[in-house]
């Protein structure tokens, strides 16, 4: 089964590419099938909406089943936020690196003065397929994965805390905690991140739901 991995980012390409590796399914991207155009604008204001808008954009574009999804950080303290914003947080654009920076000091800054027992948070992923000229999506699944967001106190370099600790991320994971773990997500190697990560979760479960449409298909054409 081939289908169209909506995302320009090579860190969420691998992580998904790693866990449906069972799944005996052939994922492509945007750039394997030529598709240049303008991205969807990301309007909604849940995660899962967000990922159903893009796998729809994308599926009636390539003529293809597209799996898209929205990832974000939730901060209890912030009443949610940064959530569907957590990509342009700060309002930098700019390279990824650059842009992962400027929202990394801005939660940083918001957080300045947040007790311990106050630093809750998660990171979700609403991942959604979709087929051309479909109306709803076809499945929609969540992960999530708890922890906290580190004080300036715990971080590599106190003066810029937003450099948090680890380097093996990207995005907010040099500042979130997994408190079972005792290290950030930005330290875990990429097969730990895969087993513990909400977009692990979600990517297992779309694996889990593809081998039970596949099994519909086989079954349809008996």
């Amino acid at each position: 089964m081939k289908i169209l991995l909506a995302t320009s980012n090579p860190h969420k390409l691998e992580e998904i590419q790693d866990i449906m590796a069972d799944a005996d399914v052939e994922l492509v991207t945007l750039a394997d099938i030529g598709l240049d155009v303008p991205e969807p604008v990301e309007d909604k204001d849940t995660f899962e909406g967000n990922s159903a808008l893009k796998a729809k954009y994308y599926a009636d574009l390539a003529g293809m089943m597209c799996i898209a999804d929205d990832s974000g950080l939730e901060v209890d303290a912030l009443g949610g936020e940064p959530g569907v914003k957590s990509a342009r947080y700060s309002g930098k654009e700019g390279p990824r690196k650059i842009v992962d920076i400027a929202n990394n000091r801005m939660l940083m800054q918001k957080m300045k003065g947040v007790a311990p027992s106050k630093r809750d948070a998660r990171f979700v992923c609403a991942m959604s397929l979709c087929s051309p000229d479909k109306g709803d999506a076809l499945v929609q699944v969540r992960g999530t994965i708890e922890g906290r967001i580190l004080k300036n106190d715990e971080c590599e370099d106190e003066i810029h805390p937003e450099k948090g600790k680890g380097t093996n991320g990207f995005g907010y994971d040099p500042l979130f905690f997994v408190s079972g773990l005792s290290m950030t997500t930005a330290e875990l190697t990429a097969d730990e991140k895969n087993r513990v990560s909400h977009r692990g979760a979600a990517a297992r479960e779309m694996a889990r739901q593809l081998v039970l449409i596949r099994k519909t298909q086989m079954g349809e054409k008996k």
